[in-house]
C-alpha cells in the first residue's frame, strides 16, 4: 500500500517528466520496429527438399538455416571453420527440431576448395533446391585469395559465381529451384573497376566491398537471363545493417571518437533472426515463383529492379 501511494504521489508531482519518458520509449522502440523491416510470413513447407547455405555457421546464414529446417528441408551448411560448423549444426538442429542438417567444408577464398564441395555436393545429394549464397567479409585489410584475387571480390563474388555454375546441372534438375544471393545497399555506391579489377593500384577496403556487392546483383541479372525456362529462378538482396561478424574488421579501424558517436545507434541495429529475414522471403515466398533477377529491399520487403 506504501508502494502504491508512493508512485500516485511521484505521478502526481512529476506529470510532464512522465509523459517524456513514456513518448521517448515508445518512440525508440517504434523506432527500433521500423528498423527492423519487413518480416516474411510465408508458410511454405520444404519436406524433401534440399537447401544449401554458405557461411550457415554464424549470423544472418545460421538463422535462415534454422527457418529453412524448421520447414523440413535437409540443410547443408557450407562452411570453413568445420568446428565452428559442426557447433551451429547442432544449435540449429535444437532450434529447429530437425536432424536433417549437414555440414561441408568450403572455403570461399580457394577455388579448388569450391571445386572440392561442388563434386561433394554432386556425388551426395540427388537433388538442390536453394542455393543461398550468403557467406561474404567486409572492409578487411588488403589481402589475396589463395589464386591470388583481391579478398572481398574473390569471397563474395568469384567464389560464389563458381560454386553457382558448378552446382547449375543438379538446380535445373531439381527445378523449379531458386539461387539467392546475398548482396548489400553498398552495391548503389559501386562500380567494376575493369581496369583495376582487383585493386591493385588503390586498394581502400569500402570500394573493394561495393564492386564485390554490386558484382552480386549484376550476376543475379545475367544469370537470370540465362536461364530463362529453365525453372531456376535468382534473386539478390540487401538484409539491412545487422549485428554479426561481419563488421569484425571494420569496426576496429574506426576513431574512437565514431566508435563512441555509433555506440548508442547499435539499439536500433538488427538482430540476425531479423536481418535474415529478406533471404528467408526469397528463398520460400511463393508469389516470387514467376519473378526471377530481381533485387530485394530489407527495408519493407518488396522487389526492386535492376539493370
Amino acid at each position: 500500500m506504501q508502494t502504491f501511494t508512493a508512485i500516485r504521489s511521484f505521478v502526481f508531482h512529476y506529470p510532464k517528466t512522465i509523459a517524456v519518458v513514456t513518448v521517448t520509449g515508445v518512440g525508440l522502440f517504434g523506432a527500433k520496429k521500423w528498423m527492423a523491416g519487413g518480416v516474411c510470413h510465408s508458410k511454405a513447407r520444404l519436406d524433401g527438399k534440399t537447401v544449401l547455405i554458405t557461411g550457415g555457421n554464424t549470423g544472418i546464414g545460421k538463422e535462415t538455416a534454422v527457418d529453412m529446417a524448421r520447414r523440413g528441408a535437409r540443410v547443408i551448411l557450407a562452411c570453413r571453420d568445420m568446428d565452428r560448423a559442426n557447433n551451429a549444426a547442432e544449435d540449429v538442429k535444437k532450434m529447429s527440431g530437425s536432424v536433417n542438417v549437414v555440414v561441408k567444408k568450403l572455403d570461399l577464398a580457394s577455388l579448388q576448395s569450391v571445386r572440392q564441395l561442388a563434386e561433394d555436393v554432386l556425388a551426395s545429394e540427388e537433388r538442390l533446391d536453394v542455393l543461398i549464397n550468403n557467406a561474404g567479409v567486409m572492409s578487411c585489410p588488403k589481402w589475396q585469395t589463395e589464386d591470388g584475387f583481391e579478398m572481398q571480390l574473390g569471397v563474395n563474388h568469384l567464389g560464389h559465381f563458381l560454386l553457382t555454375h558448378c552446382l547449375l546441372d543438379l538446380l535445373k534438375k531439381s527445378a523449379p529451384s531458386r539461387i539467392v544471393n546475398v548482396s548489400s545497399l553498398a552495391h548503389e555506391r559501386g562500380q567494376i573497376y575493369f581496369d583495376d579489377i582487383h585493386q591493385e593500384k588503390d586498394y581502400r577496403p569500402w570500394k573493394s566491398y561495393s564492386q564485390s556487392k554490386l558484382a552480386n546483383v549484376l550476376f543475379t541479372k545475367e544469370l537470370s537471363n540465362r536461364l530463362q525456362g529453365t525453372g531456376v529462378n535468382t534473386y539478390s538482396l540487401h538484409p539491412g545493417v545487422i549485428r554479426t561478424e561481419l563488421g569484425r574488421h571494420f569496426w576496429p579501424t574506426m576513431p574512437l571518437w565514431k566508435r563512441v558517436v555509433y555506440t548508442p545507434l547499435m539499439f536500433f541495429i538488427k538482430s540476425p533472426a531479423e536481418g535474415a529475414q529478406t533471404t528467408i522471403y526469397c528463398a520460400v515466398e511463393e508469389s516470387l515463383q514467376n519473378q526471377s533477377g530481381l533485387y530485394y529491399s530489407a527495408a519493407v520487403i518488396h522487389a526492386q529492379t535492376k539493370c
